[in-house]
């Protein structure tokens, strides 16, 4: 309430002196990844990685003992697949001990019978397996260099551990990127779920990052199309885009080098409020840097490249 108060009285032109902290976070596991996927920087090697380097546990720690009397929620994941963490269930246990809800999304190229065992006792919430597909050929058109089989797999492990030991968590979820090269697929993915006994299945709409002049992967249901063509042939965002943006105040994201990013959207960590190796967690957050970013975005929301894409 505290944050939304805060938030509301922003907007109208009110700065309250509020030390708030954000009720979810997401953290940066892992800043690579195994696959080659056409639409994002990190599988198309576009945002530049000096080192492929995992997320400090003791600073995950410290993070987490920093915001738990608020925290609800955290994301283990951003850039990058997190399982090619090696300690990614101790990250879980550690902010399942604080009673923070827990969730991550993968590839599912790295679940076996053994670690699906443990992410199931480990009191892991949610878990996300991206699934593009019903057929190899066409699931791996966008996940390029994965295993549409070894997916399958670790979804199917996944659940059968949750039998084994009745447990009703993580729950499980199938996202299906809706792209021109699998949108004739839908029917059978439903079908694929219900066969699965997942929990949930979400067809999501695909970011793309060349999109005014059509894009190859933009699917002509335009239900499943963030964008519309405008009068002058070019193509927009459907979302109005209001000067206002309640991630900004709700959540944050923290990057594999501690820098505490505004949104997920920040993909390349172009606009660091600060680094949480240097100070804490609340003095970036309350850094001149996050306030102003958050004054610009209340002012003209536009002006950032990155917002100019997104669906909040």
């Amino acid at each position: 309430m505290k944050l939304l108060f805060s938030y509301t009285f922003s907007i109208v032109g009110i700065q309250l002196n509020t030390k708030n902290k954000p009720f979810f976070l997401s953290v940066e596991i892992a800043n690579f990844c195994n696959l080659h996927c056409p639409e994002c920087p990190v599988g198309l090697r576009k945002i530049s990685r000096n080192e492929k380097k995992l997320f400090d546990f003791d600073l995950f720690k410290r993070i987490i003992d920093d915001l738990h009397s608020q925290l609800i929620s955290v994301i283990l994941y951003f850039q990058g697949e997190p399982f090619l963490n090696n300690q990614l269930i101790d990250y879980i246990q550690y902010a399942h001990k604080s009673n923070i809800y827990t969730s991550t999304s993968t590839n599912g190229q790295f679940i076996t019978k053994d670690n699906a065992k443990d992410l199931v006792k480990s009191g892991l919430d949610k878990i996300i397996f991206s699934v593009d597909g019903v057929s190899q050929e066409t699931y791996e058109k966008y996940r390029v260099g994965g295993s549409l089989e070894k997916t399958i797999d670790g979804i199917r492990d996944i659940i059968g551990w949750k039998n084994e030991l009745k447990s009703l968590t993580p729950l499980v979820e199938m996202q299906f990127l809706v792209l021109k090269t699998n949108e004739h697929q839908l029917k059978e993915m439903r079908q694929l779920a219900k066969s699965l006994n997942v929990d949930r299945l979400t067809f999501k709409t695909a970011q793309l990052y060349d999109f005014a002049h059509g894009n190859e992967l933009m699917p002509s249901k335009s239900r499943y199309s963030r964008y519309s063509k405008g009068k002058d042939g070019k193509f927009s965002i459907k979302s109005r885009q209001p000067n206002r943006c309640w991630r900004l105040w709700s959540g944050a994201v923290v990057n594999v080098y501690g820098e505490v990013l505004p949104c997920c959207f920040d993909k390349a960590s172009e606009h660091s409020f600060g680094n949480v190796n240097e100070q804490s967690f609340p003095a970036c957050w309350h850094s001149k840097n996050a306030t102003g970013f958050r004054e610009k975005i209340l002012q003209n929301r536009k002006q950032f490249e990155m917002c100019r894409n997104c669906t909040e």
